[in-house]
């Protein structure tokens, strides 16, 4: 499903007036969505939408291939499998011509995934490559935060963002009967290029030496290529601009509010502003996976689904093999397509990229793609034993048995944060729910509550019997974090004396005098 869009010709009075509400209040919801998202409405874009790796892999060779000047790849994760070999050889084949080939590829995502011979091997081809965030001595909690963008620019032309790692997972394994993970991404064309190429700079600086100036195109170099305006959401760590930008299209919602993530665990303002956009009459929906690429955070997953049944959101799992996409659509109007997952790590850990598009041709588009989704979907309901039935998207259909579980992909987990900061924010709230009944817990917790509660009696055993057992782990961290936190200070002390800045700070400890002090008229 390659989708194109028209340019919309319809500028009359009358077709704006008879529009919706997000386009007759245009000013303010762009004021709003720009203050939200730290991210400015860039207007004259061309926009295909592509579905899986079947559409997604091919545009984003193609863009290799037909390179002249530089490459910028970023993927969480770029395997040493069949599809990073092809991908390999393109970027290869590209810098041995000439071209500036730049990627970046992020530690944890490659872990177990890629070898150094590969990366050797690139690098010894021309490809400039560098990897995100790997472990320091110096700073034991930086792992948390990941280089989770999926995205390429070429030649300041064109540029792709998706949820879609580098992996044969996604492609699948057809020799073993196994069907390829379903993702979404976008091609994107014309000025919102500049946004992309310097998110990608913002990260390159951030491991190693900036890029050069010059290379970077200016947004008047770059001609309009469509007119679909977007917004390039570049999320790094501590931005929560998507975060805020979530919260104000739940709020702003009317009619309707359909979301796909792989890995939600959504924190409780999120929850309440979806909770209050279905009791308010908005058509929220949420598609999950059927079965987690890690069989644990299966029941985690479930265990989140009440509150927002009980508000009217109806929940979705997908019966396929892994469900990776991350995107969202409201109203018809707006749309969300990218690599954030709607979980704390995405909108406030990690680096992530989403393209948010207001344009209905697009949002119609993906409201279709998401009907479709729902057609190979499970709807779980509120009944007394958590019976779920199979839907169709405008009527319930008799129920069916779940899909079997052994059919979910192969070749082990793909490794992303997302899914341990999902994991471990449910299992939280489900103690949490336990200890203080700030909610009705699901039966499907019980397996959550008997894991913690052994856990806990076993490590409780440990520490009467054996100390040290407890004690020695428990010392060594904080050792390394006392370890960390000196030679940070002794880092910054060497930094300030190096630009000749004083290492005390001088108080004034002498009182001020009454005529020291002035007075505004108006006090």
């Amino acid at each position: 499903m390659v989708t194109d869009f028209a340019p919309n010709t319809d500028t009359s009075s009358s077709a704006l007036a008879s529009g919706p509400a997000w386009r007759r209040n245009s000013a303010l919801l762009d004021q709003a969505f720009s203050r939200a998202a730290g991210a400015p409405l860039v207007m004259g874009n061309g926009v295909r939408l592509l579905k899986d790796a079947a559409e997604n892999y091919p545009a984003w060779l193609a863009a290799i291939h037909s390179a002249e000047h530089k490459v910028y790849f970023e993927n969480y994760i770029f395997r040493d499998d069949e599809t990073g070999a092809e991908f390999a050889e393109a970027l290869k084949a590209k810098a041995r011509a000439g071209v500036h080939v730049r990627v970046i590829y992020d530690w944890m995502g490659g872990l177990g995934k890629t070898s150094r011979k590969f990366w050797r091997a690139l690098r010894e081809s021309g490809v400039e490559v560098r990897c995100f965030n790997p472990p320091q001595v110096s700073r034991p909690f930086d792992w948390v935060h990941r280089d989770h963008r999926k995205t390429i620019a070429v030649d300041g032309r064109v540029g792709f963002i998706s949820g879609l790692c580098v992996n044969q997972l996604w492609a699948g394994y057809p020799e073993q009967g196994i069907e390829p993970w379903r993702d979404t991404g976008i091609e994107v064309r014309g000025p919102a290029l500049y946004d992309m190429e310097r998110a990608f700079a913002q990260v390159w600086a951030a491991v190693g030496a900036p890029l050069p100036a010059e290379e970077l195109a200016s947004r008047e170099s770059i001609a309009p290529a469509g007119d679909i305006a977007l917004r390039i959401v570049a999320n790094a760590p501590g931005n929560t601009g998507l975060f805020r930008l979530d919260q104000l299209i739940a709020a702003a919602a009317r009619r309707t509010l359909w979301l796909t993530d792989a890995y939600f665990a959504g924190i409780p303002p999120y929850i309440q502003a979806l909770r209050a956009a279905a009791q308010d009459g908005v058509d929220v929906r949420l598609l999950v996976p059927g079965a987690s690429d890690i069989p644990i955070l299966q029941p985690l997953s479930q265990s989140g689904f009440r509150p927002l049944l009980e508000a009217g959101i109806r929940v979705f799992e997908w019966k396929g093999t892994m469900l990776h996409a991350k995107t969202a659509v409201s109203d018809c109007c707006w749309a969300r397509v990218g690599s954030s997952n709607l979980n704390i790590a995405s909108w406030i850990g990690n680096y992530e990229m989403d393209a948010v598009i207001e344009d209905e041709r697009f949002a119609a588009a993906l409201e279709e793609l998401y009907l479709a989704d729902l057609d190979h979907s499970t709807e779980i309901v509120l009944q007394p034993r958590s019976r779920r039935r199979d839907i169709d998207s405008k009527a319930s259909q008799p129920a069916v048995a779940r899909p079997r579980r052994d059919t979910i992909g192969v070749g082990g987990a793909a490794g992303s944060a997302s899914r341990a900061a999902a994991g471990a924010l449910r299992l939280g709230r489900t103690v949490g729910a336990a200890l203080t009944e700030e909610r009705v817990l699901e039966p499907a917790e019980a397996r959550l509550l008997v894991l913690v509660g052994t856990l806990l009696l076993g490590i409780a055993t440990a520490a009467l019997y054996w100390p040290f057992v407890i004690v020695a782990p428990f010392s060594v961290i904080l050792a390394w974090i006392a370890f960390a936190l000196l030679a940070r200070a002794y880092s910054l002390r060497r930094t300030r004396r190096a630009r000749g800045q004083p290492t005390k700070i001088l108080v004034r400890t002498t009182p001020i005098m009454s005529d020291e002090i002035s007075h505004s008229p108006h006090d």
